[in-house]
């Protein structure tokens, strides 16, 4: 990852990323060998793909982002979360329902990590808002899917 960003690069990359996570549990519930985890692995894809059109429709939702979007920033190369991430992504997810659940949350909680870094290191209010607005999204998506999974569990 490059040291200078702009935010839309970071927004691009988070999307690509839910993508990724999406083909991921699309590709496991094609395998799986029975009909809960098949199940769980099909929401999991779902909620990921919103989450990427959601990110997506920043960019055209009539709204101008444009300004905050190509607000530039530093990030120094200790910030690990994004190849941690990317590795994520490019590791087939397999076993069961808890181990899908469990790779949901840690992804979504480095998300949220990552985007709570960000706003700490703000130079302008408005970029601040944003990634906080992003990292509560990714909060209560987390309350959300676990909820929704466990009731699968419960099936």
């Amino acid at each position: 990852m490059m040291r200078y960003n702009q935010i839309k690069d970071l927004v691009e990359w988070a999307a690509g990323f839910h993508a990724r996570m999406a083909r991921q549990y699309s590709e496991a519930a094609d395998k799986a060998d029975n009909e809960r985890l098949k199940m769980g692995l099909d929401y999991l894809a779902s909620r990921e793909l919103q989450m990427k059109t959601g990110l997506e429709d920043l960019f055209n939702d009539g709204t101008d982002h444009s300004k905050l979007l190509e607000t530039w920033f530093d990030e120094s190369s200790e910030f690990p979360e994004p190849p941690e991430l990317d590795r994520m992504a490019e590791e087939t997810v397999i076993g069961s329902l808890e181990d899908a659940m469990k790779t949901a949350t840690i992804a979504h909680e480095r998300l949220q990590a990552m985007y709570e870094h960000r706003a700490l290191r703000s130079r302008i209010k408005p970029e601040a808002e944003f990634f906080d607005s992003l990292a509560e999204g990714h909060n209560s998506e987390i309350r959300h899917m676990m909820a929704s999974m466990e009731e699968l569990q419960g099936i």
